[in-house]
């Protein structure tokens, strides 16, 4: 479960960035940019930090 919900907030994160930037300010960009590092780094590491604070929120 928290795969997915990890999945949606990255979807939604750069869906939502993609929109502000083309109709509000290009530097909006720099968010999806964040998070495709993140999910990058994450495959590597193994360390997401939206995944630790479900296990912190007990969410399943």
């Amino acid at each position: 479960m928290k795969e997915r919900i990890v999945r949606a907030v990255a979807g939604t994160l750069v869906l939502a960035s993609i929109a502000l930037a083309y109709y509000v300010n290009l530097n909006w960009i720099w968010l999806a940019v964040f998070v495709g590092i993140n999910l990058l780094q994450s495959s590597f590491t193994k360390f997401c930090p939206l995944e630790k604070i479900l296990i912190a929120l007990k969410v399943k």
